[in-house]
């Protein structure tokens, strides 16, 4: 066992549930296919590589070992899951930390499942950076983040209203009232909107080795008239 846990947060792939916002616009089937490629990029990027991999997914009564292995044609791959519990997402996001925690590991790396651009090089910064700080933050363009790691399960979640423009800037303060040492790292864009989608297909179409999954999905959308 590493050191350092990779939790992903995910949802359990399925029609019409999740990334409404992109759904309004490609609808459910395409988005689930996109949804489905995200989760096989950071699956194939990160599985088998130097920390160990914690799936954190939703819904609790799902078989997310199954999704992971389907996604990725590895029926016999080693899959580490937990189930996301909590009335919202804080109380979700901090019950993973404190999971990882009593699982033994001596630093949790969380990210979301939305960012299938984040590179290992982004996880081994924000590894790094925690043998300084205690928090270390992936700013997201549109006032949240992509990555929060701590080697504690600080409570950083509550009473911060997640899904808007004040959650960064509110879990730094949040963190540092606290007495906590903040690092940032390289600021990213979540996958939330079309024109965040169009943003992507222009990256991996410069370097779809970044997400080859997702770069062969967009590719397919853009046959269909859904990009410029």
């Amino acid at each position: 066992m590493s050191d350092t846990a990779l939790a992903i947060l995910a949802r359990y792939p399925e029609l019409g549930q999740g990334k409404t916002r992109l759904a309004q616009g490609l609808g459910a089937e395409l988005t689930l296919e996109l949804y489905r490629a995200f989760l096989r990029d950071l699956a194939c990027r990160f599985m088998g590589w130097q920390y160990d991999v914690i799936w954190a997914y939703t819904p609790v009564e799902k078989d997310f070992v199954s999704c992971v292995r389907l996604l990725i044609a590895r029926p016999a791959a080693q899959v580490r899951t937990v189930p996301q519990r909590g009335p919202d997402l804080g109380a979700r996001l901090h019950n993973v930390f404190q999971e990882t925690a009593r699982a033994g590991f001596a630093y949790t790396v969380l990210i979301s499942s939305d960012s299938p651009q984040v590179s290992r090089e982004i996880i081994e910064r924000a590894r790094r950076a925690l043998d300084d700080a205690d928090v270390a933050l992936g700013p997201a363009e549109d006032g949240g983040y992509y990555l929060i790691a701590m080697r504690d399960p600080h409570d950083v979640f509550s009473a911060i209203p997640m899904s808007t423009d004040v959650v960064l800037d509110m879990t730094i303060d949040k963190a540092r009232q606290q007495g906590l040492r903040v690092q940032l790292l390289d600021t990213l864009f979540d996958i939330d909107t079309r024109s965040d989608l169009q943003r992507l297909a222009d990256l991996l179409r410069a370097d779809a080795t970044l997400a080859p999954a997702t770069a062969a999905c967009l590719n397919e959308i853009d046959k269909r008239g859904f990009l410029s």
